[in-house]
């Protein structure tokens, strides 16, 4: 009879235990506010859809902590007003733990200048930008920076000869600090900026004066620093017009986006840096990982891409921050996980200290074939 007893307190005390358990768990509110339409809709629902599969993968595995993970997105539509707005909503409907995904120069200049980030001491981890940026507190870079992609492309071309170069950029805010950084980083390596031309931020508008300008100046190669649909534009004009240099993108040219636009002719030839593991072909866990994840989840909203990829990559950094976290959620205890962070995704290398959010440096170069296919 004692026995029985005996059992009947364990299992009331298991079932305690338990209903603590069951009441102590919470859902971790990851929110986006990105262009889900317009211009650059196709790389941001790849981002978030990227994000998603990583909490799924951390869900499925039981959350961390007890914890389990929710992805909650706005669209702003790629209208910079809209972005402030579209946030504040999140922040006050859904009470995330953290924001990532957002695309933009003028966004990200805006969401730090706003002290919105420091007024609800939230962490933003991954974003996408066609600038230099300087460290920010709570902006938190999953991928290598815009100086390490341009320092990847000028060391290729200086090995190969070629020294004489042009640029073509957006001209925000930022362009003087990047075309400073292009300098100097030219500089460094032995070659020279010798012609350069801007187009509308925020736009695919490409003035004929400046496929002109590349054209009359006839640099060897140009660097193109700009959005997928920017890129596509330039690169059509400047290709259709007889322009002959060789072309090398950064990674905002979301090729997925380009081979949709240009033909072979003009697709022949054209480089990309790109700054994750290639998302089509599996060279180390993290892309093995993220291909079957990807292949098992039906009806994926965009097809596989290199946006996926690092949206999957800033989802398994923010499962890891909160894993670190411990069990008590807050935003405060969040962020001081983000700078523990040092963590082999496989084959991909994240981390972050204090005074260090910008996580990677990983950056390699790829040729567009005349198909429209990244041969690395």
């Amino acid at each position: 009879m004692m026995h029985i007893h005996l059992l009947v307190r364990t299992l009331a005390l298991t079932g305690l235990t338990a209903a603590s358990l069951a009441a102590g768990a919470a859902q971790i509110v990851v929110g986006q506010v990105a262009p889900l339409s317009g211009l650059e809709g196709t790389q941001a629902r790849a981002y978030s859809t990227g994000i998603q599969l990583a909490l799924n993968k951390a869900n499925k595995a039981g959350g961390v902590n007890g914890h389990t993970f929710s992805l909650v997105r706005k669209d702003d539509g790629g209208r910079q007003a809209d972005n402030m707005a579209a946030t504040k909503a999140l922040l006050s409907e859904s009470r995330p733990l953290v924001l990532a995904g957002y695309f933009g120069d003028r966004v990200v200049g805006d969401l730090v200048a706003s002290k919105l980030l420091e007024t609800e001491n939230i962490a933003l981890v991954g974003y996408r930008v066609n600038e230099i940026r300087s460290e920010t507190p709570l902006v938190y870079s999953v991928r290598a920076s815009l100086r390490d992609e341009i320092n990847k492309i000028t060391e290729h071309l200086v090995t190969v000869g070629v020294n004489r170069l042009g640029l073509f950029y957006p001209d925000g805010a930022g362009a003087a600090t990047l075309v400073a950084a292009v300098e100097e980083v030219m500089k460094a390596r032995g070659a020279k900026l010798t012609v350069k031309a801007t187009y509308v931020l925020g736009t695919n508008k490409v003035a004929n004066s400046a496929v002109d300008t590349f054209i009359n100046a006839a640099p060897q190669a140009i660097i193109v620093v700009a959005s997928g649909a920017a890129a596509g534009a330039f690169i059509e004009k400047y290709r259709l017009d007889g322009g002959a240099a060789q072309l090398f993108a950064h990674s905002g040219a979301d090729i997925e986006q380009i081979s949709q636009r240009l033909g072979e002719d003009q697709l022949k030839g054209l480089a990309i840096t790109q700054v994750t593991p290639n998302p089509y072909k599996i060279s180390g866990r993290l892309s093995k990982e993220f291909s079957d994840i990807a292949a098992s989840t039906p009806n994926l909203e965009v097809p596989v891409s290199y946006a996926m990829m690092e949206g999957y990559i800033a989802g398994a950094v923010i499962v890891e921050a909160a894993r670190r976290m411990g069990p008590k959620i807050s935003r405060e205890g969040f962020v001081s996980a983000l700078d523990t962070v040092d963590v082999d995704l496989g084959g991909y290398k994240v981390g972050f200290k204090p005074g260090m959010r910008s996580g990677s440096r990983f950056v390699e170069l790829t040729i567009v074939t005349a198909t429209g296919r990244i041969r690395q």
